[in-house]
């Protein structure tokens, strides 16, 4: 089954095909968002929220980009708006940041499937330092290290140009290292 067939059979309500591109691509779909929000909950949130999107909006597809770029662009979209809504909610009233502890600095502990158990202790320090860097870079940096897409794809998901991409990957390499520098030069002093 082609490409546009899956399309026009989703855009028909055919549930078994529906359910087998939530089987192909829910992994996809779990490991950006787990990438972004760190918190395997969250993900399986945003996973959860991205197929119900799919399955309610297929008809406004208009097939101008593969399926999969257009899955990115709702997971990262989605994984976006539920770490600003966390944000939020970590900036909330006073009350909120005393009964709510835990939720005042998310320590990075999740299990990325890309992640072995003898690099967690590095993962978290680079998942940590990723999570600083500004929106653009950080998802320009994930798509490519964690999705292994070209910088074409990122391109697509992203809606910018090929050089804009290159660009946004050199400026968070540069920052990463700096953040990384700055951390590992403030603990082994």
């Amino acid at each position: 089954m082609d490409h546009e067939d899956i399309i026009l059979k989703l855009k028909n309500g055919d549930e078994t095909v529906f359910s087998r591109v939530v089987e192909l691509w829910q992994d996809m779909v779990y490991n950006t968002a787990l990438g972004i929000l760190q918190n395997e909950e969250d993900a399986e949130d945003v996973t959860q929220e991205v197929f119900v999107e799919v399955f309610e909006s297929i008809a406004d597809f208009r097939g101008d980009a593969k399926l999969s770029t257009w899955l990115y662009k709702i997971t990262i979209r989605k994984s976006l708006d539920q770490e600003r809504k966390k944000q939020r909610q970590k900036r909330g009233g006073l009350l909120s940041r005393i009964f709510d502890r835990n939720e005042a600095d998310d320590p990075v502990s999740f299990d990325h499937p890309g992640i072995t158990l003898d690099n967690k202790e590095n993962a978290a320090i680079l998942f940590k330092a990723i999570k600083r860097l500004p929106e653009k870079q950080r998802l320009a940096f994930m798509l490519h290290k964690l999705e292994s897409l070209s910088t074409e794809e990122i391109a697509a998901v992203m809606e910018t140009s090929v050089t804009a991409v290159d660009s946004l990957q050199a400026r968070a390499k540069a920052n990463l290292r700096n953040i990384l520098q700055d951390y590992y030069e403030g603990h082994f002093k």
